[in-house]
């Protein structure tokens, strides 16, 4: 069984949008079918500079990559973010979501972007053991902040 790695294609949305609520299941977020709706045309469309991938084993959607180009001030360079990534929990340990993270690569490498970036959980094991084989983890600590109206 090879694992292909592909950009998204119209057909994919019921197969990709499964595996997107899983992956907002996995992280605890709400079953909002508008969320997943949204992503599925960002991705498809390529808006907002996404790429959407997917992994298929015997042509069946077993997993997805979403990434986005963003602007590197520091280095006055492009890299890739890594927004998503989720394997089909039937199909975890085939390699799928490292072909998903070499296709990832070789698109910054094709793109001339100097990184691929992501965040995980902290307690995310199994998915940090994948990621320490291909990445580096960074000592940077993550920060979010709500949205106010000036002071």
């Amino acid at each position: 069984m090879a694992i292909n790695v592909r950009q998204v294609i119209d057909t994919d949305e019921n197969e990709w949008s499964r595996l997107y609520a899983g992956y907002r299941s996995f992280y605890k977020l709400d079953g909002d079918p508008r969320a997943v709706h949204t992503t599925w045309a960002w991705v498809s469309n390529a808006q907002h500079g996404f790429i959407g991938l997917v992994a298929t084993l015997d042509d069946v959607v077993v997993g997805l990559a979403n990434l986005r180009r963003f602007a590197r001030p520091s280095t006055a360079a492009i890299g890739l973010y890594l927004d998503d990534l989720f394997t089909d929990p039937d199909s975890r340990g085939a390699g799928v979501a490292t072909a998903l993270l070499h296709e990832a690569a070789a698109i910054a490498a094709r793109e001339g972007a100097n990184v691929v970036r992501w965040i995980t959980a902290a307690d995310n094991a199994a998915a940090r053991g994948v990621y320490d084989k291909v990445a580096t983890a960074t000592p940077w600590v993550t920060y979010d902040m709500k949205p106010s109206p000036a002071r």
